[in-house]
């Protein structure tokens, strides 16, 4: 996406167009999510018309046929035409990640995109002027405390802990296994939400033991929503900021960092270094940037949205290896996963 536009585009601009109409594409994507079309597909024993899909949706024929040929267009559903009608059935793609049920769905993340993010950013002209979120301007909240913002109800955080459980279900594996973490006993997940990364910890070293250190009213949606049987995790309830956090040998902040200005962030590292045992350490899971400024994309992207929606930024390695020096911590190691999300290690030296 970052790659120069070539001399064809003086001819005819076909990137620029397919860059301005990004946010259509989105929104096909969104709104069949939000219809349920991709869980009708999915139930479906054969491929159906559009017309059936209206019926059972309660939508129009003529919006749903629109509908459905766009998600055609973009090689999410096929389309065959059985007697003169049209019928419509998902891909293997949008059966893994549309549809609400999979295993590997991102339907949670489709409707925060949808519903919260896409609001915040129809006023980007105005965070860009300012240089602050635009909570308040797009939800009549204050701009100072972000997650008053992102908690304001038990729906929203609920959205959000959707966001962050399809995030870890997708990414989570790459994490974990960016850096061998055979030899930390205690893990703790600051912030750690629904407890999906935590999971793919626990899997991946069953050895140690993994807690999530969130919000009382974060784990008790958590318990409540996304708990699972025989769960090999353990939840503990408490402010990173405000309050004590537990001792370990291993803390994860997952994009946690990304959301504060430099200063707060120092703040709770130099407290994460002093309650670190010796040899222990941190790992931050954060989108870097290069250090030439030239991507990657989607990580400049993200860099945005925490200026439309928090008060803080995406970074490239040699920021975050200068907050982790500066509150103490030696032996940064970075590793880019080639996904959206990389992982950044730096310990506590044995000897302090």
């Amino acid at each position: 996406m970052a790659e120069h536009l070539s001399q064809s585009e003086l001819d005819y601009p076909f990137k620029l167009l397919e860059y301005f109409n990004g946010f259509r594409v989105s929104k096909v994507i969104f709104s069949a999510c939000e219809l349920g079309v991709f869980d009708l597909l999915l139930r479906s024993q054969e491929p159906v018309s559009a017309r059936h899909v209206a019926r059972e949706l309660s939508t129009s024929v003529d919006g749903m046929e629109r509908l459905l040929d766009a998600l055609v267009g973009i090689a999410i559903l096929e389309v065959e035409t059985n007697d003169g009608t049209a019928v419509y059935s998902s891909t293997d793609v949008a059966n893994l990640y549309l549809a609400k049920d999979s295993a590997k769905s991102l339907h949670d993340m489709i409707i925060y995109q949808s519903q919260t993010i896409y609001p915040l950013w129809n006023n980007m002209v105005e965070a860009v002027r300012e240089g602050k979120n635009q909570n308040e301007k797009t939800f009549g909240l204050p701009t100072e405390d972000i997650f008053q913002a992102i908690y304001r109800s038990e729906e929203e955080m609920l959205k959000f802990m959707g966001l962050m459980n399809s995030s870890w279900i997708l990414d989570g594996h790459d994490i974990t296994t960016a850096f061998d973490l055979s030899c930390f006993q205690t893990i703790v997940d600051l912030g750690g939400c629904t407890g999906a990364l935590a999971r793919e910890m626990a899997m991946e070293y069953p050895s140690s033991t993994v807690t999530v250190f969130d919000l009382p009213q974060v784990v008790e949606l958590a318990h409540r929503h996304f708990s699972q049987e025989n769960d090999a995790v353990v939840f503990q309830t408490g402010d990173f900021f405000s309050g004590e956090i537990p001792a370990a040998d291993l803390y994860v902040l997952a994009r946690i960092i990304h959301d504060w200005p430099e200063e707060k962030c120092l703040t709770l590292l130099k407290k994460i270094y002093d309650t670190c045992r010796p040899g222990g350490g941190v790992l931050l899971v954060e989108a870097m940037l290069f250090e030439n400024r030239r991507g990657p994309v989607m990580a400049q992207i993200f860099s945005l949205n925490m200026l439309v929606q928090a008060e803080g930024r995406e970074r490239p390695p040699s920021e975050y290896t200068h907050l982790l020096r500066t509150t103490g911590f030696q032996n940064v190691q970075v590793c880019r996963t080639g996904k959206y999300y990389d992982a950044i290690l730096a310990t506590r030296s044995e000897g302090e």
